[in-house]
């Protein structure tokens, strides 16, 4: 994710990864994502991981992050009010296959 060119080069161009620009890594959990609201008007969150698993799974990709940019993080399980400013003309929504390493 580190490597990945979000960030505008001198030509206005998206060429330049977090690591590039010397940037830093705010990691929020957010169980909320899992929730699948295809159907129903209670959304589902069956497939996110059990807590446990899931605040394992955050930490390691805290301190695997951390090995290459400084990293903030929310606290897990936590009531968190978090607000933000998108710079920018695009969003991005990060999968990664379950089968892949990442």
């Amino acid at each position: 994710m580190l490597a990945y060119r979000i960030f505008a080069d001198g030509q206005g161009k998206m060429n330049l990864s977090l690591k590039d620009i010397g940037g830093e890594l705010l990691a929020v959990p957010q169980f909320t994502l899992a929730a699948d609201t295809n159907s129903g008007l209670r959304p589902s969150f069956s497939s996110a991981a059990p807590p446990g698993d899931g605040e394992l799974l955050f930490l390691r990709f805290t301190e695997k992050a951390a090995e290459t940019v400084h990293v903030a993080t929310g606290r897990f399980g936590a009531d968190m009010k978090v607000s933000l400013v998108n710079d920018g003309p695009v969003t991005f929504w990060l999968e990664v296959s379950p089968t892949k390493k990442s």
